[in-house]
């Protein structure tokens, strides 16, 4: 953090505040972790599709995800079905790849390769 030093001079000084800044977002990221952790399982129970778990990992929600690829947010709800999911053609599949920036196999395998 920068402050004002005696000579009203700016300088770089540690924020007494940070320690409960640092632990507020360890908090928040636990909680998307547990998130994603959640929607895989999910997926893995086949109680959605890699759609739900790609808008955790991504930290999108469905108005993003609608933006992305053009579909309709009602559209991308039922997407997230498994039994519709399964009968995407080939191309929704690449649209939502693209969307979430990965292949079409690590989109419908949740097998991720990040850089």
């Amino acid at each position: 953090m920068y402050a004002v030093d005696g000579s009203g001079n700016y300088s770089s000084e540690l924020s007494t505040g940070w320690d409960v800044k640092s632990k507020a977002l360890d908090l928040a990221w636990e909680d998307i972790e547990k998130r994603i952790e959640t929607a895989r399982q999910k997926v893995l129970n086949n109680e959605a599709s890699p759609v739900l778990y790609f808008l955790e990992l991504r930290l999108m929600d469905i108005g993003i995800l609608a933006s992305y690829t053009g579909f309709w947010k009602w559209t991308i709800k039922r997407h997230m079905n498994p039994a519709v999911f399964k009968n995407l053609s080939a191309k929704k599949i690449q649209q939502y790849a693209d969307a979430f920036n990965v292949s079409v196999e690590e989109f419908k395998t949740m097998n991720v390769h990040e850089d």
